[in-house]
Parts: C-alpha cells; sequence; structure tokens
C-alpha cells in the first residue's frame, strides 16, 4: 500500500520538527499507543493497541529514524508484530516547508501487512491506513498548536492573566516554553 497527502499546521517547522523527534508527542499522536521510549537517534519502540476490522491485536515494534536533514526531512522506518494477528512494515519520508502561517507537513508512505491482517482485504486496511494517518497528524496538530477557541476562564485564569501569565498553548508547546 501506498499513500501520499500532505497537512497544514498553524505552528513553526522546529515545533513540528521536535514534536516528531519527541517519544512523549508520538505517543500522544499515534492511535492506540500505550507506550513509546526510546530517542531519534537510538530510534523508538512502542506498543500500540488497535483494532482492523474484526481482528483486535497489541502491536510490538521499532521504529528508526534516517536521512534527518534538521528541520527539513526524515524518513521513518518501523515493523511491528502482533502475534497472531499479523504483522505490519513500513516508512514514511517526512518533509516540512515552511508556508505563511506555519508548516506544510508532506509525507510518502509505503507500508505492507501479513498474517491475519492481510487476510481482510486490501479496502478494509488501506482505509484503517488512511484512517490512522488523519488522526496521527490531527493530534499531532493539536499539540503543538493552541486551540482556536479557548474556553471560557476561570476566575483564577482570570487572575493568572492579570498578572501576566502567558496563555494556554498546546500541550506540547506547554512542554517546550
Amino acid at each position: 500500500m501506498k499513500m501520499s497527502d500532505s497537512r497544514d499546521i498553524a505552528a513553526d517547522r522546529a515545533t513540528v520538527w521536535a514534536a516528531l523527534l519527541s517519544p512523549e508527542a508520538l505517543k500522544e499522536c499515534v492511535p492506540g499507543a500505550q507506550e513509546v521510549t526510546g530517542t531519534p537517534e537510538d530510534g523508538f519502540e512502542a506498543v500500540v493497541v488497535q483494532k482492523v476490522g474484526p481482528v483486535k491485536a497489541t502491536f510490538k515494534g521499532s521504529v528508526t529514524l534516517s536521512d534527518m536533514v534538521e528541520p527539513e526531512s526524515l524518513t521513518l522506518s518501523g515493523a511491528g508484530k502482533g502475534g497472531t494477528a499479523g504483522h505490519a512494515k513500513g516508512s514514511a519520508a517526512v518533509r516540512l516547508e515552511e508556508i505563511e502561517g506555519g508548516t506544510r507537513l508532506h509525507y510518502d508512505v509505503e507500508a505492507s501487512v501479513g498474517g491475519k491482517l492481510a487476510q481482510l482485504g486490501s479496502r478494509i486496511v488501506d482505509g484503517f491506513a488512511k484512517k490512522m494517518a488523519d488522526q496521527f497528524f490531527a493530534r499531532l496538530e493539536t499539540a503543538v498548536v493552541p486551540p482556536v477557541e479557548a474556553p471560557a476562564k476561570t476566575p483564577e485564569e482570570d487572575t493568572a492573566e492579570a498578572d501576566g501569565e502567558a496563555p494556554k498553548k498546546g500541550w506540547f508547546r506547554r512542554m517546550l516554553g
């Protein structure tokens, strides 16, 4: 299966780059991620629980980063095993482009599955992969971009703002700042 797309994110390129290299951000962005550990230099180990059609499995796998050109591009390559459900492997070439108001993230994914997952048929697996990619990048955007509309402020927040504290940001930006 091959898939290409792009997404505009209202955050600077350095912030998006940092999120792609952060195990904490990846855990929040990958749907079903139970654990993500490691470093960009040594690679990441992950445990992800997913349901694809009638097949639910816990996948354990690894992701390595290569061809890194900070903060422009990188390649993520990974493989995971889901026990009797099967296995998956693939890679994603990611390119970050500065645009007015943020960053355009381009990705080209190539993936394959085996075992029971492969028996589900390409229509189900391809649809699932598209949904996973959409969810990942929506969650990445939420992590690095503050919400557009802030909820009504509590009295404590009004007091904090009056005392000169900065407005709330996306969780990843708060972690960086």
